[in-house]
């Protein structure tokens, strides 16, 4: 009824009410359950709680939205029956009227949708208090969205009530929309007037202002292209998107135009038709994927699938009805690529009936069901085409119950990209609609089709035009790095599998609409804010200052081609200058500039950049950049559907990377959403989990404080911080005090006597084995004299005996001085000499042992017979801890060799850490 209490069960199974008792939500059992963000309200949305003990009380009624927050609160958020879409926005009126209460001279507000004049759809407030429009304008701007923003504000004594006390709609006087109010102001020349008509028709609003901005009315840079290209063809001249972002209102735009008519801007020819007798050449993005394919034949990666779930009753018959007759619509799904004197051309084939592959799954049992069209799906993504024989567009219609379907589609991407896969849904489902009503499909006609655009851009790109375009990107590019080494979890290697993860995450309402105000207060769009966060990131990750991310830009700067499927986009290289350590503000101000001169000069296909910048091409990363970055919007414009079915998209299971990282970010109008796409040949799952939350902890710092110094934010979270800064570093641990090197090994063959202490080669000897000869030489050394402090050097190649001399010198109290027979004799002789070496051992066959002067050499293969003689029990030789057990020579800052005396402490201290 809308005025139900709401019960939780408690763990006796008795009715609770969920109440407020101050700020804290208990139940039953007297547990806080949660906390109410907005107290100040209860008095006007919640009702007394009857049942509770504490006055004052309240509780919530049924169909009331909340949410809970990261701290533990409940948010109230508004009424599931009150949701409304303004402009492509869905909007819960109720949060703004949380919003406006929290305004101190707010007693009372009421946000509702008003249609005053036809199609013209506007939010008006209702205001009981004393605050004025722009003020309360001001403070809604610091917490919600533009689009969230009342057009209209009315300030009442009362708001009108019906009978049994809900608001009285109807009662509701109509807004003074003024120009303190509603901004509006009439177009006042025809400038104004064409352009006012094209912003209208790209934002899907019926009216607009001449002192409205763009963006504050839901523009963002793909809008902004298309409002260039209507602009373009109205006027006659080349309109760069600059100006669109430098003067963002009707009137200032207007302005430009003029000034631009008066100096003659050069602008492109128009996009006609041309004969289909004769070759028809490729475009310069599908000529480079043509190549691709003749070097990685069978390859997915360039693969777009795309899939939906439909729910009702369909009719296989006019879908089918539907595919044929976009096929024959569109001639790009009906091309396939052949090869005339060693150049690609476009073959373009008569309409015929397209394949629909029809798979009935109902019989499998439900747990196997959603397993085979995960698997269906991910065979159909990766399966390759020939681009020789086509087709180029594959259908699979799999039936998962009498009114459930998944419908597949794949299309290589030499005839699509993603604004194709827009345009091809719409018209399927306009096709589809149509047919099932059993009526003729009425869709505009395409004024070119995608052969007119290829020929159109070889024409235009070309002599200066195309030479001012390469100039521009060469310069923006010179010295960039080719490669952003982002460490990986596993080593880059040619031909690897490009198979793709992706690893999705939310952004918090908070920190998105903080994004969005910094956006607006730097002159920049949600795209540039992100992108610089993004770019700021992989500085940290890669320490390079200059960071290169790819971004996808639509590419249809002509009006002609916006309603075309095929191969428009474009990959934009947008360099990221990170030196001198900036500000956030100076860093989104470079990226700002960035984005803005790439977008002017979009027409140079990054494939002919690839070329004029003469990159060295591998197979084992992308060339130019190989991270990628890209803000969609499609969530904000509503649902999909297929005539009359319910349809939602459906994952399409595994896909081909392209990009070592790939960041899309989605816009959905409230929280922004996104997903890291990522080579899962090169990193792990865990790792991009963390890098994802390290984006969200550097966008946090870009919105709290744009001032702040980039190399000033901290990526890591508490738990995080206490994981690598606490828990890695407790590596304290007891070491035993005052034991030899010596000891500790014995103590080791005492433990694991038959265990394997030593392999070289073929040799190979126990704890057992190696303890008894050093044992046997360190008792024929004690009876040369050695003892504590005697320092004892070892002459000896790699190899057994070289363990066996150090471990019987230090089991004879004594210190080894380690000495390399490739040393010339005289650097020996100078470290023998410095080190007051009395002994050493070594063997008849190294060179310097005869040279060795007063010192007493022992060769070990001459005393064999005399060592197997020895006792093999450990010699008893008063060594401590505090004595030497090595000295070894470094090189010395003046050239000559120094020792460093090592002591058995420091060295027992290293091996049990």
């Amino acid at each position: 009824t809308g005025n139900q209490r709401i019960y939780l069960l408690d763990a006796a199974l008795e009715p609770v009410p969920v109440g407020i008792a101050g700020e804290a939500y208990v139940g039953g059992d007297g547990v806080v359950r949660g906390y109410l963000d907005r107290p100040d309200l209860t008095a006007e949305r919640f009702v007394p709680d009857p049942f509770a003990v504490d006055a004052g009380t309240r509780m919530y009624r049924t169909g009331d939205r909340l949410r809970w927050t990261v701290d533990g609160r409940l948010e109230f958020v508004g009424r599931v029956d009150e949701q409304v879409k303004v402009r492509g926005f869905r909007i819960e009126p109720g949060e703004i009227e949380a919003v406006l209460c929290a305004h101190a001279e707010v007693r009372e507000a009421r946000v509702i949708v008003r249609e005053d004049a036809p199609g013209e759809q506007r939010l008006v407030a209702y205001i009981v208090g004393g605050a004025d429009a722009e003020a309360l304008r001001d403070h809604l701007r610091r917490s919600l969205p533009e689009y969230m923003v009342p057009g209209g504000f009315v300030a009442m004594e009362s708001l009108p009530l019906t009978p049994n006390g809900k608001l009285d709609v109807k009662a509701l006087p109509a807004p003074e929309y003024g120009a303190g109010e509603d901004r509006y102001v009439a177009p006042r020349t025809p400038a104004e007037e064409v352009l006012a008509g094209i912003w209208s028709e790209v934002l899907g609003t019926e009216r607009v202002g001449v002192e409205e901005g763009f963006f504050e009315l839901g523009g963002h840079s793909l809008l902004a292209t298309q409002v260039v290209s209507r602009a373009r063809q109205a006027f006659g001249v080349e309109v760069p998107l600059r100006a669109l972002f430098e003067t963002p209102t009707v009137a200032g735009l207007a302005e430009r135009i003029e000034a631009l008519r008066v100096t003659g801007a050069m602008v492109a020819p128009p996009m006609e038709r041309v004969s289909r007798e004769g070759p028809l050449p490729l475009s310069f993005a599908q000529q480079r994927l043509w190549v691709v394919d003749r070097l990685e034949p069978g390859s997915a990666a360039y693969n777009m699938p795309f899939a939906l779930r439909l729910r009702g009753t369909l009719d296989t018959g006019a879908l089918r009805a539907s595919l044929d007759a976009l096929v024959a619509r569109h001639e790009t799904l009906r091309t396939t690529f052949a090869e005339q004197g060693g150049v690609p051309v476009q073959v373009i084939h008569p309409a015929a009936p397209v394949a629909l592959v029809a798979l009935d799954l109902r019989s499998l049992p439900a747990g196997a069901l959603g397993r085979e069209v995960e698997r269906l799906a991910s065979e159909e993504a990766l399966r390759p085409f020939d681009l020789a024989h086509g087709p180029l567009l594959r259908s699979t219609l799999l039936r998962l119950g009498d009114e459930e379907h998944v419908l597949l589609f794949t299309l290589h991407h030499v005839v699509s990209d993603g604004w194709s896969m827009q345009v091809l849904v719409r018209e399927v489902s306009a096709l589809y609609g149509a047919f099932t009503r059993g009526e003729e499909p009425r869709l505009p006609d395409l004024p070119v089709q995608y052969a007119d655009f290829a020929v159109w851009q070889r024409a235009w790109l070309r002599g200066e035009t195309l030479e001012a375009l390469i100039g521009y990107w060469k310069e923006r590019l010179a010295g960039a790095p080719p490669l952003l080494e982002i460490p990986t979890d596993h080593p880059r290697a040619p031909g690897m599998v490009p198979l793709a993860a992706s690893h999705g995450f939310t952004l918090s309402s908070g920190l998105s609409q903080g994004l969005r105000t910094l956006s607006r207060e730097q002159g920049a769009t949600l795209f540039m804010t992100v992108l610089a966060g993004w770019q700021a990131l992989l500085w940290r990750y890669a320490g390079q200052d200059d960071v290169v991310v790819g971004t996808p830009i639509a590419g249809r700067t002509q009006r002609e081609t916006e309603g075309l499927i095929g191969f428009f986009v474009n990959m934009l290289a947008l360099r990221g200058d990170l030196s001198g350590d900036p500000t956030w503000t100076e860093l989104l101000r470079r990226t700002r500039e960035t984005a803005l001169g790439a977008y002017e000069h979009q027409e140079l296909p990054f494939e002919r950049l690839v070329e004029e910048l003469e990159v060295e091409r591998s197979l084992a990363h992308a060339p130019v950049f190989q991270v990628t970055f890209e803000l969609d919007r499609s969530a904000a414009s509503g649902g999909l559907a297929l005539g009359e079915l319910a349809a939602e998209s459906f994952g399409a299971g595994e896909s081909a990377a392209k990009f070592d990282l790939d960041l899309a970010v989605q816009d959905g109008g409230d929280a922004l959403s996104g997903a890291l796409t990522y080579r899962a040949s090169l990193f792990e799952a865990a790792t991009i989990e963390r890098m994802a939350g390290h984006l969200e902890a550097m966008l946090e710092a870009l919105s709290a404080g744009a001032g702040r110094r980039v190399s000033e934010v901290s990526l890591l979270r508490a738990a995080e911080r206490e994981q690598v800064v606490e828990a890695w570093n407790r590596t304290a641990r007891p070491w035993p005090r005052g034991v030899c090197i010596h000891e500790l090994f014995e103590a080791q063959a005492a433990l694991r006597p038959g265990a394997p202490a030593l392999v070289w080669g073929d040799a190979e000897l126990t704890y057992a084995q190696l303890d008894a000869r050093a044992n046997r030489l360190a008792r024929h050394l004690a009876g040369l004299g050695v003892g504590p402090e005697s320092r004892v050097g070892v002459l000896l190649e790699r190899g057994v005996e070289l363990i066996v001399s150090i471990l019987a010198v230090l089991k004879a109290g004594g210190c080894y001085v380690p000495l390399d027979p490739g040393y010339p004799a005289e650097r020996l002789r100078m470290m023998l000499d410095d080190s007051s070496v009395r002994v050493l051992l070594s063997r008849s066959d190294v060179a310097f042992a005869a040279e060795a002067g007063d010192v007493s050499v022992v060769l070990l293969d001459e005393v064999a017979d005399i060592l197997a003689r020895e006792s093999a029990e450990a010699p008893r030789s008063g060594a401590t801890a505090e004595n030497l057990a090595y000295i070894v020579y470094t090189s010395g800052s003046t050239g000559r060799p120094k020792g460093v005396m090592v002591a058995h402490r420091h060295v027992v201290q290293l091996a049990v850490e």
